[in-house]
């Protein structure tokens, strides 16, 4: 059924990744089983990845550069055009400028932000939503998911700032371990240099004001001083670039933030949560 399944599913970067796999270890006089040794794979799994049985992996790519690439980086440019594919449709727009963006300041209202889920707490709320996707579109959501990670480190640093709606972190998934590696996680990245964690309270409208009602923002700034503005609505998403709308979000964001609680207060409350505050 998988088989069958990636095989109509499968996008065009997927495919000219196993034609290109092959033609390539053809032309090296490799049989499927002698590429495979080199590359640390049976040649059954070769196989699969060459007739789209199976979905080629981002390790698989890698590998495959190695072997057969012969320092032309076509598999690595290859490896992002496959996990553009694997994100879902409406999120493919705004993936490139989130990783090459100078500044990210994110709001997230009913769960934690993807980019600092762990993946234990991505795969229950994507195995878990409706309507439901294979096991298999499942997995290739969680790894899409978590190589987005990459942005944590990558040079220059980006600088990333996440509220989080104090309700997100009482949304649970998975299990209660589940959780408490969510919120361990969520305080190491507290605690990054580069990274700027604050915690929207719940009791936050009962000042007479919440900036944060309307729901998620994510605004991107690039080194280029750009700036754009993107939300998701149930399964739809929408990518703002006008600069005076843009500007009003930003100016939301502003509100949001002094609106909630600092970032040692927020850092506390997650770690009590984690189980590790006094």
């Amino acid at each position: 059924m998988a088989r069958a399944e990636n095989k109509e599913t499968a996008g065009p970067a997927a495919r000219m990744a196993a034609t290109l796999a092959k033609k390539l270890r053809l032309r090296a006089g490799l049989t499927q089983e002698q590429l495979g040794a080199r590359m640390g794979y049976s040649g059954a799994a070769i196989s699969a990845m060459e007739t789209l049985a199976q979905p080629v992996s981002d390790e698989m790519l890698v590998k495959l550069e190695e072997v057969l690439g012969d320092g032309t980086g076509i598999f690595d440019e290859l490896r992002e055009l496959v996990r553009l594919e694997r994100l879902p449709a409406l999120f493919r727009e705004y993936a490139p400028l989130e990783q090459k963006a100078a500044t990210l300041s994110l709001f997230s209202v009913q769960n934690v932000h993807g980019l600092f889920q762990t993946e234990e707490y991505a795969r229950a709320q994507i195995a878990g939503g409706y309507p439901p996707v294979s096991d298999q579109r499942a997995e290739e959501l969680v790894n899409a998911r978590m190589a987005r990670k990459a942005l944590f480190d990558k040079e220059p640093l980006c600088l990333i700032e996440l509220i989080l709606d104090e309700s997100a972190l009482h949304h649970k998934f998975g299990s209660e371990e589940t959780m408490r590696e969510q919120y361990r996680c969520l305080a190491e990245c507290a605690r990054r240099k580069n990274v700027t964690i604050q915690i929207l309270p719940l009791g936050v409208g009962l000042t007479g004001e919440n900036a944060g009602d309307r729901g998620m923002m994510n605004l991107v700034e690039t080194a280029e001083n750009d700036r754009v503005v993107y939300l998701e609505i149930g399964d739809e998403s929408v990518l703002i670039s006008d600069p005076a709308k843009v500007r009003t979000y930003a100016q939301r964001y502003a509100k949001i933030r002094a609106q909630a609680l600092d970032p040692r207060e927020s850092l506390g409350l997650i770690e009590q949560l984690a189980g590790e505050g006094t």
